[in-house]
Order: C-alpha cells, then sequence, then structure tokens
C-alpha cells in the first residue's frame, strides 16, 4: 500500500510540475500550451507516415530507377520473375508474419489483386521470415491470400536497396520501373489509386512484345 501512495503522490507531483511547465511555454509563447505543442508533434508524425501514400496514390515524387532482377520459387511450387511480369503494374512487398502491419495490410493487397488483376496488376509478396515458410503457409490459408508469395533472400534485400523496416513496398510499373517505395504500413485505398495511375500509362512496344512472346 504505502508503495501506492509513493507513485500516486509522485504521479500528482509529475502533474503539478507538468502544469508548471505548460504555463511557462503559454507565458513565453502566447496561445501554445504543451497540450496543443504534443498535438503539432503528432498530426507532423502522422503527416510524415502517410505521406509516401498520398505520394504514391496521387504520383508525387515518382522515381523511375530500373527494378532489380528477380526470379523467386512461389510458396505454392511455382515460378515468378519481374522480367515475366514485364508489361504490368507489379506491387514487391517485403513483410513477415511476426509484423503487425504487414498483417493488417495483406487483406487489402488481396482486395486490391482480385479488383485489378485482369487489368494488369500483380502482388508479389517476399517473406523474411527466418523460421521458415511453415508460418507463412498458416497466414496465407487463414486469410485466403491468393498473390505470390516466396521467400526473401539477403541477396534480394540487397538488391532492393537494403530493406530497412517493415513492410516496405515498391511498385513498378508496366515498364519495369520502380515507381514508389513505401516504408510502412500501405493502405488499400493509397495502392488502389496508386495502381490505377499506372495502369492508365503504356508499356513500351518492346516491354509488350517480350510478354507477348513469352
Amino acid at each position: 500500500m504505502g508503495g501506492a501512495r509513493v507513485e500516486c503522490a509522485a504521479s500528482s507531483e509529475f502533474a503539478r510540475q507538468l502544469r508548471m511547465y505548460d504555463l511557462k511555454i503559454s507565458n513565453n509563447i502566447p496561445g501554445v500550451t504543451l497540450g496543443g505543442i504534443g498535438w503539432i508533434i503528432l498530426l507532423g508524425f502522422l503527416a510524415y507516415l502517410m505521406s509516401p501514400q498520398v505520394g504514391a496514390a496521387f504520383g508525387i515524387g515518382a522515381g523511375g530507377a530500373v527494378a532489380p532482377a528477380l526470379a523467386v520459387e512461389t510458396i505454392d511450387g511455382g515460378t515468378a520473375s519481374l522480367e515475366g511480369y514485364r508489361g504490368q503494374v507489379v506491387l514487391v512487398n517485403f513483410w513477415a508474419t511476426w509484423c503487425p502491419p504487414c498483417r493488417i495490410e495483406m487483406p487489402g493487397f488481396q482486395r486490391v489483386y482480385e479488383d485489378k488483376r485482369d487489368e494488369g496488376f500483380v502482388v508479389l509478396a517476399l517473406s523474411t521470415e527466418s523460421a521458415g515458410s511453415g508460418a507463412v503457409r498458416e497466414f496465407l490459408d487463414e486469410h485466403d491470400i491468393t498473390f505470390p508469395v516466396a521467400m526473401a533472400s539477403a541477396q534480394m534485400i540487397k538488391d532492393f536497396g537494403g530493406v530497412r523496416a517493415l513492410p516496405t513496398s515498391f511498385l513498378i510499373d508496366r515498364n519495369g520501373l520502380v515507381r514508389q517505395e513505401i516504408a510502412g504500413y500501405f493502405a488499400a485505398p493509397a495502392l488502389r489509386m496508386a495502381v490505377d495511375k499506372l495502369l492508365e500509362e503504356p508499356a513500351t512496344a518492346r516491354d509488350t512484345m517480350e510478354v507477348t512472346d513469352g
């Protein structure tokens, strides 16, 4: 009980000091309080998190580097490659089952994939799972994920610039150019807008011929 009372007293003292600090800020900067500064910081942080998604949705700051060569064996025993996907819009997503934002965004990716695949959109998810593919298979079955999924190698991660956070997504246009990189959660509405914009752009005659011949 004594410990609880000390903790409460300490909390009261902290609250008193916080109010005094808030008052000092208000006196030094008219109209600005500690709470107000907190909201400014929070809104700034949210804007920082959302800016890549907004950029992708509206095509702002689109890049243009050639996507690295990538060929993988998928979880279901098939094969997939970026060369084979030329002429389509591709979302390459690095993720893991233990990553909460990854788990949240995957069903959204599935919905956009189902809606847009006949128009030329594909998702290629690369799991960084260190414990093997068992947990990945279980997650895919549980959430009815049907787009191609493979295990990421260290070389793949390096080829994409050394992915530093999960999830990280790369949007690749019909001509094999990386147009957007989104670090963190990628909301389905933003993805849908970005995909629609890229689907409106034509592939070059050469890339279209390669896909047809393949």
